[in-house]
């Protein structure tokens, strides 16, 4: 079966809709693979004529924003009970090392810390629930919230999506192999930037621990 054939029997609504579910049921708390969704979406629009890269950034910012509300809600009303159960469901997730990490990055960052951990994995599941438990003034969490999901979202999908239209050029003729290795390059990309930005929030991490010991 031709690949193009099976990309066009896509509907492209069903997508947008997924893309948007994923990362809103993400950001509200539940660790879901919505980076990955996103990755896969943005890299089928570059071979699916029927797919447009803007509304998949536009579904999943607004999933992006929407989950993180939801999520800052139920920290609000949930608190250290909530974050004590998930961590007994989701240790890899919700442990009290990264619970404690995070409350700290919180603490030191304010804003900066909702609109940088949308890129973190850990913190892009944590930062809706754990702004609100810390009562983070809503509007200011909104504004941070809000930026952090379009410039992920935005940002991930025009990277990718563009990585794929070259892929697909390189690797035009060679169907299923080109498709997975555009999927491959893409995951990739992601992966890199995301241990980079990992690393970095270790770095401040550390830095901000040496600091409060010699102060």
């Amino acid at each position: 079966m031709n690949i193009d054939h099976v990309l066009e029997a896509i509907p492209p609504l069903s997508v947008y809709l997924l893309v948007g579910l994923v990362v809103m049921v993400e950001s509200l708390g539940i660790p879901l693979p919505g980076e990955i969704v996103l990755v896969s979406a943005a890299l089928l629009a570059s071979s699916h004529s029927g797919l447009n890269p803007l509304w998949i950034g536009v579904l999943a910012s607004a999933g992006a924003i929407i989950g993180d509300s939801i999520g800052y809600l139920i920290g609000k009303k949930g608190g250290k009970r909530l974050f004590a159960w998930a961590g007994r469901k989701f240790p890899k997730h919700f442990g009290p090392e990264h619970i404690a990490s995070a409350e700290k990055m919180f603490h030191k960052r304010g804003m900066w810390a909702v609109f940088f951990g949308r890129f973190v994995a850990v913190l892009r599941i944590l930062a809706g629930p754990l702004a609100g438990s810390l009562n983070m003034h809503y509007p200011r969490f909104l504004i941070a919230n809000a930026l952090g999901g379009i410039v992920w979202a935005g940002g991930t999908t025009a990277l990718i999506y563009y990585l794929g239209v070259v892929a697909d050029k390189w690797l035009k003729g060679f169907q299923w192999a080109g498709l997975a290795a555009a999927l491959v390059i893409g995951v990739v990309v992601t992966l890199v930037l995301k241990k980079r930005m990992a690393r970095h929030a270790a770095a401040s991490a550390q830095a901000e621990e040496k600091n409060d010991a010699v102060a």
